[in-house]
């Protein structure tokens, strides 16, 4: 990192000397070790905001988080209420376990209904305690991958522990919320689920902003699958309009395991959903999803990638962009075939609804494979609502709004209705029914060639 950039990030290292006189490690030796790694290598890494020989962010530009100056409060205090609002704002369901932080504070929590996994704060006695956390905590998700790991793991401290034993079965809410404050402010959520051996976990995690702002959350998760283990993760996003979001998922998984993961991403300045899914024995599987709405300026980029390290692995990505008036979405990502990854199937899909002239998408999904006994296939389309599609409706007695609501409704129902639980499923599509912005043609035939562009109704 160049003198220059350095100063860029001098807030972040005062206010790291902060919060570590606020939360010292203690005993902790891995939590000491983690903090230090972390600044270490986010002093040498920075965010990716090079122009050049930065593929992974080509199409989003990470500037305007490098340059703003985003205060952290190392013992911030939630103000009144505000458990309560964020519940207003997320899917719920009382037979969950559910943890809510608060601008990085947990302020209350769930048992939820059964013998479910152990659901605590990230680093509590009784988390900490288990030998596994210490063990997985940091593996997956490496400090030196990238700057944004790096700082959220230099700041380690509130965030979430999920420990399941072997056969263990529960449904878990993890839900972060931000408020509203004169000062754009940052927070680093952190996740640790480990899936104990079959055992079959059904994990969301909501992060909401409650009011505006330009804050920033910089989140991580790692999740460690045994063998035989289902996790079922869902990922509902929906911060300020101002707000910047990046969130890192990474994901390891042994023989015969099935992860299964359904990204829901909503607002948001610039947000960013990167996942990294390790196919690490043989007969593991995963299928990854995403359905995104973007509008007015806002901009999302959903990076995928995953790594089939052993033979008789498979992955499925299919995803679905809804976009309008002048924002951007991104799809990229890579599905890697090892050598010695025989028999494995993989398949990229990603599906674009463009409602304005104005709106944008960059797609690249892509595929590297070193093994030559394999079925892969990858494909991505972008394009507005056919007039033919739309006349079929009118003459069937719609109006244009209704027709155009419903087809837009359509389109994003195939990722909805394959949602697992039922109180996120109906949040959403009580979302779409009763939120969703009302659009209308511009005109048939105006601008045939691009399909008959629809616009936002004020």
């Amino acid at each position: 990192m160049t003198a220059g950039i350095a100063e860029r990030y001098l807030p972040y290292f005062s206010q790291h000397e902060e919060f570590l006189r606020a939360h010292p490690a203690g005993e902790r030796d891995k939590v000491a070790q983690l903090r230090a790694l972390g600044l270490a290598s986010f002093r040498d890494l920075g965010f990716p905001t090079a122009s050049r020989g930065n593929e992974a962010w080509r199409f989003t530009s990470v500037l305007p988080i490098a340059n703003a100056a985003f205060g952290h409060d190392p013992e911030p205090e939630a103000p009144e209420g505000s458990a309560a609002a964020a519940r207003d704002l997320v899917p719920w369901d009382d037979s969950w376990a559910t943890l809510v932080f608060v601008d990085g504070r947990l302020v209350s929590e769930t048992a939820g209904d059964g013998d479910g996994p152990h659901v605590s704060h990230l680093l509590g006695d009784d988390a900490w305690s288990d030998g596994r956390l210490r063990a997985e905590l940091g593996r997956h998700a490496s400090p030196g991958s990238n700057g944004f790991i790096a700082v959220n793991s230099a700041f380690l401290n509130d965030g979430a522990a999920v420990l399941a034993g072997e056969g263990a079965v529960g449904t878990v809410h993890l839900v972060f919320a931000t408020t509203e404050r004169s000062e754009p402010h940052v927070t680093y959520p952190r996740t640790a689920v480990i899936a104990g051996p079959n055992s079959d976990l059904t994990i969301l995690e909501s992060y909401v902003g409650l009011g505006g702002g330009g804050y920033f959350t910089n989140a991580v998760t790692e999740i460690a699958m045994g063998g035989g283990a289902r996790v079922s993760h869902h990922r509902y996003l929906a911060e300020s309009s101002d707000a910047f979001h990046i969130g890192s998922t990474r994901v390891s998984q042994g023989r015969d395991s099935r992860f299964e993961t359904t990204s829901f991403s909503r607002g948001c300045r610039v947000g960013r959903n990167d996942v990294l899914v390790r196919l690490l024995g043989e007969g593991a599987e995963c299928d990854l999803r995403g359905l995104y709405f973007t509008d007015g300026r806002q901009h999302i980029d959903n990076h995928i990638n995953v790594d089939h390290a052993s033979g008789h692995t498979s992955s499925a990505q299919y995803f679905k962009g809804i976009l309008a008036d002048r924002s951007r979405a991104v799809f990229s990502g890579t599905t890697l075939i090892q050598e010695g990854a025989q028999k494995s199937a993989a398949t990229q899909a990603d599906k674009n609804l463009i409602l304005s002239e104005g709106a944008r998408v960059n797609t690249k999904p892509s595929l590297v494979i070193f093994a030559d006994d394999v079925q892969a296939t990858h494909g991505a389309t972008a394009g507005a609502i056919p007039d033919e599609q739309v006349f079929y409706m009118l003459s069937r007695g719609l109006d244009l709004e209704a027709a155009t609501s419903l087809l837009i409704r359509g389109f994003a129902n195939e990722i909805i209705d394959a949602i697992g639980p039922e109180a996120f499923r109906g949040f959403l599509e009580s979302y779409f029914a009763d939120s969703m912005p009302r659009y209308r043609f511009a005109g048939f035939g105006r601008a045939r060639a691009f399909g008959g562009p629809a616009q936002r109704v004020a």
